[in-house]
């Protein structure tokens, strides 16, 4: 069958589809959970980097990767091929994306050059924290953007971003299992550890993203013609874009539910490593199976919560969800040294809320573009996606300097080898209790503000769709 003689009889999606799509997240997933989990480790400890500069590198990467997202979001609205806006992108982009990211796991030989030790380090994970993430936004946005193409069904979409959570969630569990393998096979030497896992890691990371093309770019086209909306390119300038989706309320809930959600996700990503060796006194490999007992449990349950959206709304799964979430991140503030099953059952029950972390946000943007459609005349889904993620990483990345910076200020001790987990000043431990405990508790309390006055219901987008439909027949 020619891709032209395929034709959508209905707005839901066949699993094959499903499947695929889901796919196309899995590679930026393993990519960004081996990235948050363990560079700020490996920086501090394994590369030997101050935590101040570990921490203004990050940053510099995370600025350019949330500016690069518009001009990506923008371009790829425009972009004009026949195989659609979004698929050129990932096709070109998967292996450079592959590439840069396993350069950030080696150490250069003048790293053992004290004269040129610490800055010449600095500037080489920054130009390399720069050309990865470029390439992760080049891959990963256009493929976010494919969600409101594939289908514009209210339900379908959630079920949608079940799948394509379920690929990123598997794909982390899949990362983390690797560094846990990795970290039992070669217990002795860290720079070896980290260096075999960034290549398995770029390897399985490059392969999904085709899948997805592949599995999904016959539905994309068809759909296309069916909606030819969804394939013209945006002539709206810039500035003018921006200044139209400021004035998009529901957007608006949307970004600060993403933000609050995903700071809260990625700060206690990232701070782990330091809590379960530093406050725990734990060996190195318990790091790896924290962070499993919450991505495993936000896998298990992400259909669940799909279940229950379908029948309640995404705002009441995001209440339950959170309010679980909310009692973990504070009671890993309480847990001591020792209270070790304790600490395992607060990560499962954050597990919870992270699985309406990855599922309610994603599957409320579309709608929203829906309402911009219908304001506008117009489909912008790059620009929509591109400045949600633009500010997600400016705030995350500002986060996780401000961490870095403060455990650096406060004295962090570097491991060595003769002391695998050295005692810590009381200062640092205050640093990495309240990274995991109140900050994050803050930002989800703030979200779920936002998720109570959230105005696009599923009567309101029920509604948009039948006013788009009526246009389109006139």
């Amino acid at each position: 069958m020619k891709d032209s003689d395929y034709q959508p009889e209905t707005e839901k999606l066949d699993v094959s589809t499903k499947l695929a799509f889901g796919a196309g997240d899995l590679g930026t997933a393993i990519a960004a959970m081996i990235g948050i989990s363990y560079l700020s480790p490996f920086l501090t400890d394994v590369a030997g980097l101050n935590p101040n500069l570990a921490g203004q590198t990050q940053l510099v990467g995370k600025v350019w990767d949330a500016v690069n997202d518009p001009m990506v979001g923008v371009l790829s609205d425009r972009t004009q091929s026949k195989q659609g806006r979004r698929y050129p992108w990932m096709i070109w982009g998967a292996i450079p994306f592959g590439i840069f990211f396993f350069l950030q796991w080696i150490v250069p030989h003048f790293s053992n050059n004290e004269n040129v030790n610490q800055w010449g380090l600095f500037w080489y994970y920054t130009a390399i924290s720069i050309l990865f993430n470029a390439f992760f936004t080049v891959v990963n946005l256009p493929y976010t953007a494919l969600t409101a193409e594939l289908t514009q069904d209210y339900d379908e979409r959630t079920s949608l971003n079940s799948y394509r959570f379920s690929f990123s969630i598997g794909g982390s569990i899949l990362a983390l299992i690797i560094g846990l393998i990795i970290s039992l096979l070669v217990p002795s030497d860290r720079r070896q550890q980290y260096l075999l896992l960034g290549a398995i890691c770029a390897i399985i990371s490059v392969l999904p993203v085709y899948w997805c093309v592949w599995g999904t770019k016959k539905r994309a086209q068809a759909v296309a013609k069916l909606h030819p909306e969804t394939e013209q390119t945006v002539s709206i300038p810039i500035l003018q874009q921006l200044k139209i989706a400021f004035t998009n309320r529901p957007f608006l809930f949307v970004v600060g539910i993403y933000l609050c959600s995903w700071l809260a996700v990625q700060l206690t990503a990232g701070i782990i490593p330091y809590y379960v060796t530093s406050w725990m006194r734990l060996p190195q490999w318990h790091i790896s199976l924290v962070l499993l007992a919450v991505q495993g449990t936000a896998m298990a349950m992400l259909f669940v919560w799909n279940a229950v959206s379908r029948r309640y709304g995404k705002q009441v799964v995001y209440f339950m969800g959170m309010s679980l979430w909310l009692i973990a991140q504070v009671g890993l503030f309480f847990v001591q040294p020792g209270q070790i099953a304790l600490m395992y059952v607060l990560a499962v029950m954050a597990g919870f809320g992270v699985s309406t972390a990855y599922l309610v946000p994603w599957s409320m943007l579309p709608d929203v573009i829906e309402l911009d459609e219908l304001n506008t005349g117009q489909r912008r889904e790059g620009i929509f996606y591109s400045f949600i993620v633009f500010v997600q990483k400016i705030c995350l990345g500002i986060a996780v300097n401000i961490v870095l910076q403060r455990l650096g200020t406060a004295g962090y001790i570097k491991p060595t080898t003769q002391i695998a987990i050295p005692i810590q000043p009381n200062s640092v431990l205050d640093v990495i209790r309240f990274s995991i405990g109140p900050i994050p508790a803050i930002a989800l309390i703030c979200g779920l503000v936002l998720a109570y006055f959230y105005p696009l219901t599923r009567e309101v987008h029920a509604e948009i769709l039948l006013k788009l439909k009526q246009r389109k027949n006139k």
